[in-house]
């Protein structure tokens, strides 16, 4: 059976939410736009979240995508954007407080929250996967943090979400999450599986998706569940990562990375058209989550510096340069100095 949540669910709306034998479902339906969060999804999911809580009927809560491209591809930073250049901060900060309150709401939901990632997932599209208690991904999956590039930070929980996953490698590894975070690495399946950020890769989502819905998550798992194909490619390069982003600094990374060249060849690639201050802004983010408490703790403090982040006019410009003009040609300002960065964290 179906059930309308108190939002006007129809093929119109950019979130369509569901009771279907047991499971919460909530389907992302913002094709065109690969499914960019926007405050009205935000609300959403959130509101169906808090109704499915208490609810005996919700066993288990279902998030996937309609489009065969995007799981989903971030923020919504382009309106973001617009609002910055129009000096509505309020409106700005209660978009981003909105999704980092959501962020922790799944990281804390007391029932399974399986996250179909069939395309790809990016900046807040990892927000509200990864921090669910099952994490399925198919081949077709991709995942990256590409903050750096927007003069951001990695933020959504991941900078202290990462820090702690363990797939099949058998181990947290801060040094690895630091690396994927600040290069923008695009992660594979099976980098995926084996770095954690995945629990379990499948070939067929949609037939997963149905025999959740009609067996079960725990069923389906084991009807459906796969090794990916091929080898983790970051495998290769974790003693690398490990000697170079064990690092607490973002001087101190680079200085590390010309003693490993292959990796530095492949991080200068990855971070060509990066902000310099935002890298040096996540170094210091990543440092500080590797400390906190619990997630909220983490949120609160990407929520300072993502306020000061905002107001930095690198922003704007980077936004610009990736996503409004797409011509990849960000100016962006001289780097800033840790100090910086450091005092907004501290305001959390």
């Amino acid at each position: 059976m179906s059930e309308k949540i108190n939002v006007e669910n129809t093929t119109s709306s950019p979130v369509l939410v569901s009771i279907r034998n047991h499971t919460g479902v909530i389907e992302l339906n913002r094709p065109r736009a690969l499914n960019s969060l926007n405050p009205e999804m935000l609300d959403i999911i959130r509101q169906a979240l808090s109704q499915w809580r208490h609810n005996d009927e919700v066993e288990q809560v279902l998030v996937y995508s309609n489009s065969p491209k995007a799981f989903c591809a971030g923020g919504d930073v382009r309106a973001a954007r617009d609002g910055v250049l129009a000096e509505k901060w309020a409106e700005v900060d209660e978009f981003f407080e909105g999704e980092y309150a959501l962020n922790g709401d799944i990281a804390e939901y007391p029932k399974p929250y399986i996250a179909v990632i069939d395309g790809v997932a990016m900046g807040g599209g990892l927000g509200i996967s990864a921090h669910g208690s099952h994490r399925v991904v198919t081949e077709k999956a991709f995942a990256s943090m590409p903050e750096m590039a927007i003069g951001y930070v990695t933020d959504v929980g991941i900078a202290y979400m990462s820090q702690r996953m363990v797939g099949t490698r058998g181990e947290a590894d801060p040094a690895l999450a630091k690396f994927w975070g600040l290069s923008g690495y695009r992660m594979y399946a099976a980098d995926m599986l084996w770095s954690g950020l995945a629990t379990h890769v499948v070939k067929d989502a949609d037939a997963f998706i149905e025999d959740v819905i009609a067996d079960g998550v725990d069923a389906a798992i084991e009807k459906h569940a796969v090794e990916p194909e091929g080898q983790p490619e970051l495998a290769g390069l974790i003693q690398d990562i490990d000697e170079v982003f064990q690092h607490a600094t973002w001087e101190e990374i680079a200085a590390a990375l010309p003693q490993h060249p292959e990796l530095a060849e492949l991080f200068a690639k990855l971070t060509e058209k990066a902000c310099a201050s935002a890298l040096v802004a996540a170094t210091e983010l990543f440092e500080a989550e590797a400390n906190a408490a619990n997630i909220r703790e983490a949120l609160r403090m990407e929520l300072e510096l993502g306020k000061h982040m905002l107001r930095r006019p690198d922003f704007a410009e980077g936004v610009r340069a990736v996503l409004v003009d797409k011509t990849q040609d960000a100016q962006f300002q001289p780097v800033g100095q840790p100090e910086e960065f450091r005092a907004a964290i501290a305001r959390a």
